[in-house]
């Protein structure tokens, strides 16, 4: 057996990792059947998957090889795969997980020792999550407030309307009506119509009830307020930022009404992700209806869930863990799609047990790099409305009919979990819009049918040498704004601060996003190709590796120079003319470095999708390889295609899209059962 699996490795069908577990197995107990599932198991960790399922391995396909070198392994181990269960709890390296072994079979799922546990510590944390009583009338006060209607937005909006179908159509958007058909239409539009100024709306209180209505971030709110954990997933523009931003000024005034205001931290898994966190809530926070001392309270500046648990680099373990918790009481994370089952484990074994846990995040992106689809399992497991008495309370809170809501069936976790389904981003109009709704729900129709529609939005290029000359040019444009600025240097009375936030900003408006990094349609080809257009059109100096105006993407954490995995940098000149790369920090300052000083980075004109989880540009083009990759998924197109906030060109064929929509993430595990 050992052989075989060498003979895997040498052609690179299985990881190093897989082929020495299997070997370390093997030395310890000589099982040809425990050698193969061992580097099956942690093959499937490789591909993100937290455990093997027994029951559905396919024996004609074992290491995605061809029918022939499967049935050779299946041979060699002398068992039926059918048998491999029975057989495998004999086993005294395999065990139920009550004593330490290195493999733990449960229910026909094979697990590393260590990832069951992870998998059982998520599922208890869930599992005593718990309700949270809070004053309801006082929240209401406060909900009402930071939810007010913003009739002077609707004036401005509906005051030079004339047909009744249009006024109807921007009532209906902005004040969230749910139930229109119970309205008396003819006495709101003469409302509208006869309305000089703002506050002549205000009849609109009683003509459109609060209980028609339906504002999925006020309901959010409400129900994470009365919950120690909660979830809030919504995708791009449903106000995810404004919604939580929300939530902590209720949180922290119902804190200072009863003598005892909240610890509240804010973090995310990347730099670049906790960069925009610190941006959206400080936008956020200027936009709320509260005073000065709820504002003071709410934190603006967020760090990485590494920074926060004080990684140790020297043992690559966390200071903060179930023997020395965390010290606060309200904890934000953001972008928790992008959290691997380890990491949550030890982000929630260091929780205190009085604190509240606020995830944000979208359930249909990309899972983690890494083993495991938390969020995704979780919102998954949660479908199907929520408890009747959870629907009264957030009834009472927030003045709304949410009877249709109701499930006498729901379990516990269904009343965490708020998904927010208004886009406020993209209408009718876009075509970035219409396209993720359609790839997200895998309708290939109507994909294509948005992808005809002319949308000005959205183009659409070839994959051939035409599409890719197209590709560079978009790119060199693309990028030349930045190198303009650079060349150009400080100007008139601006600092050289405001100059390189100046150029850090533009470069970020515009970027490549790629599926795979192989290949001519790879990020490592297409950096190498945009660098060399840029220079031949003489907006780069390139003499050597580094020069003023490089993009990098650190690759890899340093927490002695604090700059983590996803943090960007674009290397400038200095006054003695010497290079150094620069970087924003969370609190909007400037840090530079030597170029010799960095951990481990790459060019970053083009990037992968994966890597752009967390980031938002105002321009995004997409590049999709020639031929069909299995990576190449529903949520990886999606994702990508939601990074464009206002312009997205598409480069890749039709046959390649049309499978990559049909192929949906499906990552094992036994989480979702769990719940």
């Amino acid at each position: 057996m050992l052989e075989l699996l060498k003979e895997l490795l040498k052609n690179q069908q299985i990881l190093p990792l897989d082929y020495q577990f299997a070997r370390f197995i093997y030395s310890l107990h000589n099982d040809d059947t425990l050698a193969l599932v061992s580097a099956m198991v942690s093959h499937q960790l490789g591909l993100g998957n937290v455990c093997l399922s027994l029951e559905n391995i396919n024996p004609n396909c074992l290491f995605n090889q061809s029918k022939e070198k499967s049935q050779a392994l299946i041979e060699a181990v002398k068992c039926d795969v059918r048998n491999w269960h029975r057989h495998l709890v004999k086993q005294s390296l395999v065990g139920d997980g009550c004593i330490p072994t290195p493999l733990v079979i449960e229910k026909k799922r094979l697990y590393l020792y260590r990832y069951w546990q992870y998998e059982k510590q998520v599922a208890a944390f869930l599992g005593q999550s718990s309700a949270i009583d809070v004053d309801h009338q006082a929240a209401s006060l406060i909900l009402n407030r930071l939810f007010h209607r913003d009739y002077a937005h609707i004036y401005q909006q509906c005051h030079l309307l004339e047909h009744g179908a249009d006024i109807q159509k921007t009532l209906i958007k902005w004040l969230d009506i749910e139930y229109q058909y119970a309205l008396d239409w003819s006495a709101i539009e003469k409302c509208i119509l006869n309305a000089k100024t703002s506050s002549d709306l205000s009849s609109l209180d009683k003509l459109i009830p609060i209980h028609h209505c339906l504002n999925w971030q006020k309901t959010a709110v409400a129900l994470a307020a009365t919950q120690s954990f909660s979830i809030i997933s919504g995708g791009p523009g449903t106000g995810k930022t404004t919604t939580v931003t929300k939530l902590l000024a209720l949180l922290v005034e119902l804190g200072i009404q009863s003598g005892s205001p909240p610890n509240i931290k804010l973090v995310a898994p990347t730099g670049k992700a906790s960069a925009r966190l610190t941006e959206s809530i400080g936008g956020a926070l200027n936009q709320l209806a509260c005073n000065q001392q709820v504002k003071d309270l709410i934190p603006t500046n967020a760090s990485t869930i590494h920074r926060l648990l004080g990684v140790m680099p020297a043992n690559n373990r966390f200071r903060h863990n179930n023997s020395n918790k965390l010290h606060l009481d309200i904890l934000v994370v953001d972008e928790a799609s992008m959290i691997d089952l380890p990491m949550m484990a030890r982000l929630l074994e260091a929780m205190p047990s009085n604190c509240r846990l606020i995830l944000l995040g979208d359930r249909d992106q990309l899972a983690s790099v890494e083993a495991g689809s938390v969020l995704g399992d979780i919102c998954t497991a949660a479908d199907g409305g929520y408890s009747s008495q959870k629907v009264q309370i957030m009834e009472q809170m927030t003045g709304f009919n949410l009877s249709e809501y109701s499930n006498t069936g729901a379990r516990p976790i269904n009343n965490s979990i708020c998904l927010l389904q208004k886009s406020y981003r993209f209408d009718a109009h876009s075509g970035i819009g219409c396209l993720a709704n359609a790839i997200n729900i895998g309708n290939q129709k109507a994909v294509n049918r948005t992808l005809s529609r002319n949308f000005k939005d959205i183009d659409i290029h070839p994959i051939d040498s035409f599409g890719y000359q197209q590709l560079l040019k978009l790119c060199t444009t693309g990028y030349q704004r930045f190198l303009a600025i650079i060349k150009t240097g400080v100007t008139g009375n601006e600092s050289e601060t405001i100059w390189q936030k100046k150029i850090l900003k533009t470069f970020h408006s515009f970027r490549l996003l790629c599926a795979l990094r192989e290949g001519q349609f790879g990020v490592n080809c297409l950096n190498e190709a945009i660098r060399s257009a840029l220079a031949k059109a003489n907006l780069i100096d390139e003499v050597s590796l580094w020069y003023e105006g490089r993009p990098i993407l650190i690759t890899k954490n340093d927490n002695d120079l604090n700059l983590y995995n996803g943090d960007i940098g674009i290397a400038l000149n200095n006054n003695n003319n010497r290079l150094r790369v620069i970087f924003e920090l969370p609190d909007g300052s400037i840090k530079q470095f030597l170029p010799s000083r960095l951990p481990e980075h790459e060019t970053v004109f083009a990037m992968t999708i994966h890597k752009s989880q967390g980031s938002e540009f105002e321009h995004a083009a997409i590049a999709l390889p020639h031929q069909f990759n299995p990576m190449i998924t529903r949520e990886l197109v999606y994702t990508g295609i939601t990074r464009a906030k206002k312009k997205l060109d598409l480069f890749c064929g039709e046959d390649l899209l049309n499978k990559a929509i049909k192929t949906p993430t499906q990552r094992i595990s036994g989480l979702k059962e769990r719940l």
